[in-house]
């Protein structure tokens, strides 16, 4: 296994894979925050050089976290299918990037490679990627799942109705429900953060959100977006939970300073598939972004793209309905201004899909970040045209409780329109029935929330 190159003279030694990873990785202000980005774009350049000659097995043989002492990295070899792994085992990761995005490869062959390629392995390959690379490979893979609706169809895109509120305040979030419904989002899941995250307000959010579907038939799910433990208590009280929700992470440090662990996650699935409201055996809803693992000292010195990657990883044991990456919402300090925010939704998007997840996107920034809504419209075009599952969808594209920025309702109906893309199927019928919608595009009472009166 070759460690080092010569760039213009100079001589570049790397110390392990996970170096290589490290500095293979475009910037970001996490890994240099970390001290373990490359110093400089020679030097990164370096790096990408001897990654795309690495060997898949060396970097099978090398996890950047021992098996012996990661949770994560045990899930992600136990899951690993090891027919597939040996017949590519011998091929570098610029040899799998080439197989990525030849037009001769499509979504067949890759949904079946991926089952032999280590979390590791597909973060080595975005790493060599430019961002045409990653819209040109996301867009051949399109993953479904099924909880109350199909998520994943093609020509189809989903929004989850985010009606956040400081006080969850019931009045509140039922406007900005109607709100996000009568523009055509929420047919993903109406998904609420509790600022009350006890289990009674839990219940009681979960009980509003169940009986309002009921009311007027939509098909969709619910979830609020408390602690697992927290949910799991309001299900075993005979709260009705469509979808179970948890933050992951790419190391199992990070995940013990969530509070969530493999084996909570499988009581958590074995609970829904017997007492959930779900259709479906897709009921899990997991959240994700580059960063989580910097912001917690659990990164093991990895770097964040890597750990992403093995977060997916983790992700894909329990078969969820939704993957949502939310890359820019912690800030500054893991992701510095709209270029690092545009360049790790597009890997995630990528990474996420070649694990074989439904995943969507949320090109989100806080305030204190070097971004703007330009920078996020960029990023939800992007990945739109890459095949996202699905985004969110927030009143005025601010969340008042979370108090950060993301994708509007109106931006929602803006992405659908920009490729011909139309809500789930069931529910798209229910927005017809509704009068909101007219041959895949929304009428002109879309915004009316006296359709609810």
């Amino acid at each position: 296994m070759k460690l080092a190159c010569v760039i213009r003279k100079q001589h570049y030694q790397f110390t392990s894979v996970r170096d290589v990873l490290a500095k293979a990785s475009e910037e970001k202000s996490g890994d240099r925050m970390s001290k373990i980005g490359a110093n400089s774009a020679l030097e990164r350049m370096a790096a990408k050089v001897v990654l795309s000659e690495l060997q898949l097995k060396d970097i099978y043989e090398n996890p950047v976290i021992p098996y012996e002492k990661d949770e994560v990295t045990r899930v992600i070899y136990d899951d690993l299918n090891l027919s597939i792994y040996n017949e590519i085992k011998n091929w570098t990761v610029g040899e799998l990037r080439e197989y990525i995005l030849s037009f001769s490869t499509g979504m067949p062959e890759l949904t079946r490679i991926s089952r032999g390629l280590t979390s590791e392995m597909i973060a080595a390959t975005a790493k060599l990627m430019s961002s045409i690379d990653l819209v040109m490979a996301s867009q051949k893979m399109r993953h479904q799942a099924y909880c109350n609706t199909l998520i994943g169809e093609p020509g189809r895109l989903a929004f989850r109705c985010q009606p956040n509120h400081p006080t969850d305040d019931p009045e509140g979030i039922l406007a900005s429900i109607k709100e996000g419904l009568s523009y055509g989002s929420g047919d993903a899941v109406i998904g609420i953060n509790p600022n009350n995250d006890s289990v009674e307000s839990v219940t009681k959010l979960l009980k509003m959100t169940y009986e309002f579907m009921l009311e007027w038939e939509i098909p969709t799910q619910n979830c609020v977006l408390a602690h697992i433990t927290t949910q799991m208590q309001a299900l075993r009280s005979g709260a009705p939970i469509s979808l179970m929700f948890q933050s992951l992470a790419g190391s199992q440090r990070a995940n013990d300073a969530f509070g969530v662990s493999k084996d909570l996650l499988d009581e958590a699935l074995e609970l829904m598939l017997r007492k959930g409201t779900a259709a479906g055996s897709n009921v899990m809803y997991f959240e994700t972004g580059q960063g989580s693992e910097v912001s917690l000292d659990a990164h093991e010195g990895v770097d964040m793209q890597t750990l992403e990657a093995r977060t997916y990883g983790f992700c894909r044991h329990w078969k969820p309905f939704m993957v949502n990456n939310v890359s820019g919402f912690i800030g500054p300090e893991t992701l510095y201004d709209g270029r690092q925010m545009i360049r790790a939704d597009l890997e995630d998007l990528f990474m996420g899909k070649l694990h074989g997840l439904p995943m969507g996107i949320a090109p989100t920034y806080t305030n204190h970040m070097h971004a703007d809504q330009n920078d996020q419209e960029i990023a939800g075009m992007l990945t739109v045209l890459a095949g996202a599952n699905f985004y969110m969808g927030v009143p005025g594209g601010d969340d008042v409780m979370l108090s950060y920025q993301d994708t509007s309702y109106h931006d929602d109906a803006s992405y659908r329109e920009l490729l011909g893309l139309r809500p789930l199927r069931e529910f798209e019928k229910w927005l017809e029935k509704m009068g909101l919608m007219e041959n895949g595009r929304l009428t002109e009472r879309a915004g009316d929330l006296s359709v609810f009166d």
